[in-house]
C-alpha cells in the first residue's frame, strides 16, 4: 500500500539538495537556498499528475482540511454531512472550525449514501464530504448533483484515494476543493504532509495564505507581506516536499503494482461463492490500496478474523467494526464531546445525538466487511501464499458456521 516501501536513492537526492543548503523552511531565505524550492516544485507536480489547476501543501491531511474548510467559508453552526467510516481527522477538521459533523449511513460502496445525504439536508447544511475510503471512491456524481440542487459545497476528503479516478478525472479534483494525506502509510509520503488542491483561484489564494499566518506573499520579503485574514502555521517543511516529490513520480509505478496484487487476490477470494466485494463506482478508477470483501454474516466474520489471530497472520486484513480511529461505534471522545477546549453549544447538542443515533445499515456492512491492504513489496511466492491462507481461513470459518446451524 505505502511508497515508503519503496524508499530509494530517489529520496535521498532530493533531501540532501535541501540540507546542502539549509533552508528548510518553504517561505524566505531566497538568496542562500540557491534555487532549492521543493515546495514549489512539489505543487506543481501534483497539478501536473491530478489535473488540478492549483495545489497548496500543508503539514498533514487534517490541516488540509480545516485549510479547505476555512477557505469554503466554512465555519461556526455550518453542518457538514459526512460518512460514519472515515477517519477521526475528518470530524477533528470539523469541529476545528466550529462547524458540526452530521454523519450518515455508508452504503456497499463503504462511502456516503446519496439517499441519507438526502435525509440529512437541514436549512443548516452547508457541505456535503464524501471521504474515498481505501483506495476507491464515492459516487460522485449523485452527491454533486445533491450538492447542486441544494446549493451545498461538495468538498472531497480524498486523503485514503490517492491516484483514484472517477470518469476520468482524479477524485480530489471534482468538488470545490479536495484534499490528500500523504502521511507515513498513504500512497505517496512526504512522511507528513498534505495538500488542497482546487481549480478556484480565489480559494488557492486563501488558501496560500491560511497555512501561513495569513501571509498575502505578496511582498518582496516576507517582512513586506501583509495578512489580509488570520491564519495558521500549517505550513510543510521542505525537507517533507522533498521526499513527497520523489514520491510523486513513482506514482504510476506504485499504483500498476497495486493493482495487479489486488486483482490476483480478487480472483483467488472470488472462487468462494460466499464472499462478495465492495461496490465501486468506477471500477477502472480504483487506486487499488485495498481490496474490500464481505462474507454472509457478523458471526462468520468474526470466525475469519479469529482465525486469522489465532494464526498469526491477521496484519493487513482490517476488521473496521470495532475500529478506534475509522467507524462511529468507538468514537466514545466524539460522542461525549471530549474536548480540551470549550466546545459551542450547536456542537455539543449534535455530538449528544450521536449517543443515541441508529446506523444499523453501516453496522450490518462492517460487521462483514475485511479490508485487506495491497502491500508494494510482495513477491509472487508471498502474495500466493497468503492468498491460500485467507481461502483457508474463510473456509474454516464458514464450516464452523455450517457446524453451529
Amino acid at each position: 500500500m505505502p511508497g515508503f516501501e519503496f524508499f530509494g536513492d530517489e529520496e535521498r537526492r532530493e533531501v540532501n539538495d535541501v540540507l546542502q543548503t539549509g533552508i528548510l523552511m518553504r517561505y524566505g531565505f531566497d538568496g542562500p537556498r540557491k534555487g532549492i524550492w521543493k515546495s514549489v516544485e512539489l505543487e506543481k507536480e501534483i497539478c501536473k499528475t491530478f489535473g488540478s489547476k492549483y495545489a497548496q501543501l500543508t503539514s498533514s491531511g487534517t490541516s488540509a482540511l480545516t485549510t479547505a474548510m476555512a477557505a469554503l467559508g466554512i465555519g461556526a453552526g455550518d453542518e457538514i454531512i459526512m460518512p460514519a467510516f472515515t477517519f477521526v481527522a475528518s470530524f477533528e477538521a470539523v469541529l476545528s472550525v466550529g462547524a458540526i459533523p452530521v454523519l450518515v449511513e455508508v452504503d456497499e460502496t463503504l462511502t456516503l449514501n446519496p439517499q441519507a445525504v438526502l435525509n440529512a439536508i437541514t436549512r443548516k447544511t452547508k457541505c456535503v464530504m464524501p471521504v474515498h475510503m481505501c483506495g476507491s471512491m464515492a459516487d460522485l456524481d449523485a452527491l454533486k448533483n445533491i450538492c447542486d440542487e441544494h446549493n451545498l459545497i461538495l468538498l472531497e476528503d480524498a486523503c485514503q484515494s490517492i491516484g483514484a479516478t472517477y470518469k476520468g478525472k482524479h477524485v480530489g479534483t471534482i468538488g470545490a476543493a479536495g484534499t490528500f494525506s500523504f502521511d507515513y502509510v498513504k500512497t505517496i509520503t512526504c512522511a507528513e504532509g498534505g495538500v488542497v488542491m482546487t481549480n478556484s483561484e480565489d480559494v488557492y489564494i486563501k488558501c496560500d495564505g491560511y497555512t501561513d499566518h495569513g501571509h498575502d506573499h505578496k511582498g518582496v520579503d516576507r517582512g513586506a507581506d501583509l495578512h489580509p485574514f488570520i491564519g495558521y502555521n500549517f505550513r510543510i517543511s521542505e525537507l517533507h516536499a522533498a521526499v513527497g516529490l520523489a514520491q510523486i513520480r513513482k506514482l504510476d509505478k506504485f499504483l500498476a503494482i497495486q493493482k495487479k496484487n489486488h486483482t490476483y487476490l480478487k480472483n483467488v477470494l472470488a472462487e468462494i461463492p460466499e464472499v462478495s466485494f465492495r461496490q465501486i463506482p468506477d471500477p477502472s478508477g480504483d487506486s487499488c490500496t485495498f481490496l474490500c470483501w464481505f462474507l454472509p454474516t457478523a458471526e462468520i466474520t468474526k470466525a475469519f478474523v479469529d482465525e486469522m489471530k489465532a494464526q498469526g497472520i491477521l496484519a493487513g486484513n482490517f476488521h473496521y467494526i470495532d475500529n478506534n480511529w475509522h467507524y462511529i461505534r468507538n468514537w466514545h471522545h466524539l460522542k461525549n464531546g471530549g474536548s480540551l477546549y470549550p466546545l459551542s453549544d450547536a456542537q455539543k447538542e449534535a455530538l449528544a445525538k450521536l449517543k443515541s443515533q441508529a446506523f444499523p445499515v453501516s453496522d450490518d456492512l462492517m460487521s462483514r466487511c475485511i479490508c485487506t491492504a495491497i502491500n508494494l513489496s510482495w513477491t509472487d511466492e508471498q502474495l500466493k501464499e497468503k492468498g491460500e491462507k485467507m481461502i483457508a481461513a474463510i473456509k474454516k470459518a464458514l464450516q464452523q458456521s455450517s457446524v453451529a446451524v
